[in-house]
């Protein structure tokens, strides 16, 4: 059959099928990292992904062999191919206006799970089209490859281990080479550009839809030209930097006094460097009450440990104020750490260690007079650091009378929430705990210690200290600290749902925040919103 001539060896089917498997899996993990920055990389919005682009190969699976079935044309799928290449190239470049009107839309317009629906919506739209389109090729490809049924059985094998062999390329090639050396909006065009070739070459070699053809290089050339920027934050005109790591999209923002790092293009402060060296107004500031409890101004070769280090604010506060203290951080991600070093000025002497904290803990015998926990990521702070045998294992690494100092990043008052689980599990571990709400901010700080003298400590240390400023500070953190009562909510490593938690969190702090525009959009429609953040 004519159309069949570029595939009379079954050679190039098997190749279509590679490079087809590779790109499913590449779009995957890219679209992870194009939703990350707007509505954080969770388990949650995994699952949101995940169960999306399943539903959408399903459907092309379904409609893909029905279609073969009815009119067995090469031309159709690779056709189809070339569409979805052309659909990928444009996500780059379309993609982060969708995200932000479908956000707008429904931030406006409902009252809870905005994150969960703003990244399912999002998905639906930008994802499921090209995705339905791929899930078409492996049905199609069996039809086209299929003879008889006597080698029926071996042909499928084949193609559908040669799809998983390219869908374990697509895994790994994204995550540790495209996405780290020249970002997302490159790696959606690297693998789009692979599926057009695909059909392009198909095309050329039959000498049909030559028009077809010369208007997808076209198109796809504009999308790679307008669309390779790997800026997501396209409406920011202050940014020192922004790119991506393995673990996160990173931001470096300028302001008059101040020099920001944030891991979401929204909201979020991960770390901050004031230009006059002053006290951060955040709770960095807050978290120094843990050496003075510890009274680390009286004692030599006292240890402090941050995990969770980021560029290193509280580090270097702790140096300033705790000249006598060794201090070492762990950070996972050694991007940032390099970030520390030219934006924020990271001195030398505070060494930095790229693991993941929990596995630090276990890998060191060292003691520590404070541990600082400042382990959020994006909007939720990862499981393993949140259970009761982390806390345990904190506990075992510090000195007799250390202090634990925990950043919790959203406080609410709805029973059940996610500090409740956290304190509560802390409470478990530890005899004393204390918290302290961050003024103007919606942070929360808890400290945690076997001393049960805590409280009469952090006093007397406080009326030794000079600085007259964080001395101040300190004594307005005495007076509204409070002693927490332990609670019967906990999180283990067998259970912990964090990411849940701290959606609940999240939307309620969304709608308190925007309830003032709600009320104008409700009198004013659109144009009074506008009117009000504009003007």
């Amino acid at each position: 059959m004519e159309s069949r001539s570029i595939l009379t060896n079954k050679y190039y089917l098997y190749v279509t099928e590679f490079f087809a498997g590779m790109s499913v899996m590449a779009v995957e993990l890219a679209a992870s990292r194009l939703l990350a920055p707007y509505f954080s990389s969770s388990q949650i919005v995994w699952t949101i992904i995940i169960g999306t682009i399943m539903i959408a190969m399903a459907l092309g699976n379904i409609w893909g062999g029905r279609s073969a079935d009815k009119n067995p044309n090469p031309d159709v799928l690779y056709m189809r191919l070339i569409i979805a290449a052309l659909w990928i190239a444009a996500i780059p470049l379309l993609g982060k206006y969708v995200i932000l009107v479908v956000s707008a839309s429904l931030v406006l317009t409902i009252n809870s799970n905005f994150l969960v629906l703003a990244a399912f919506l999002s998905c639906m739209l930008i994802f499921v089209f090209p995705l339905f389109l791929l899930g078409t090729v492996t049905p199609s490809l069996v039809k086209y490859t299929v003879d008889s049924l006597a080698d029926s059985g071996k042909i499928v094998g084949t193609l559908v281990a040669v799809n998983t062999i390219g869908s374990i390329l697509g895994t790994f090639l994204p995550t540790f080479v495209t996405i780290p050396a020249v970002g997302t909006s490159i790696t959606f065009l690297l693998f789009s550009g692979i599926l057009l070739l695909l059909g392009l070459i198909y095309f050329i070699q039959k000498k049909t839809q030559k028009v077809k053809c010369i208007i997808s290089v076209f198109l796809f050339i504009l999308c790679s030209i307008f669309g390779s920027s790997d800026r997501f934050a396209f409406w920011e005109n202050n940014l020192l930097y922004e790119g991506e790591s393995i673990y996160n999209y990173l931001q470096v923002k300028e302001t008059n006094d101040s020099v920001i790092l944030s891991t979401n293009v929204l909201f979020g402060v991960q770390s901050i460097m004031k230009k006059d060296d002053s006290l951060t107004g955040m709770y960095y500031d807050y978290a120094l009450a843990a050496p003075v409890m510890s009274g680390l101004n009286a004692k030599e070769n006292a240890k402090i440990l941050v995990l969770g280090m980021g560029t290193g604010t509280y580090a270097k506060q702790c140096q300033k104020y705790f000249s006598n203290t060794s201090i070492e951080g762990v950070e996972i991600d050694q991007k940032i750490t390099n970030l520390a070093s030219e934006y924020f000025k990271l001195p030398n002497t505070i060494k930095v260690t790229t693991y993941d904290g929990r596995a630090y803990l276990n890998a060191t015998d060292g003691k520590y007079d404070v541990i600082m926990v400042d382990a959020y990521q994006d909007i939720t702070i990862p499981f393993q650091m949140s259970s009761l045998e982390f806390f345990t294992l904190v506990k075992k690494h510090l000195t007799k009378d250390g202090i634990m100092v925990v950043n919790m990043n959203m406080h609410t008052e709805k029973e059940g929430n996610i500090n409740q689980y956290l304190s509560d599990t802390i409470a478990n571990v530890f005899d004393k705990v204390y918290t302290v709400n961050v003024a103007r901010g919606t942070n929360r700080e808890l400290f945690a210690t076997q001393n049960k003298d805590i409280a009469e400590t952090f006093a007397q240390n406080t009326m030794q200290l000079k600085d007259s400023a964080l001395k101040n500070l300190m004594h307005n953190i005495e007076r509204d600290m409070k002693l927490y009562q332990k609670g019967d909510y906990l999180l283990t490593d067998d259970k912990a749902p964090v990411e849940l938690l701290g959606m609940r969190v999240i939307d309620e702090l969304i709608q308190t925040e925007l309830s003032y525009y709600k009320e104008i959009f409700k009198t004013d429609g659109v144009n009074g919103v506008l009117k009000n953040v504009l003007f």
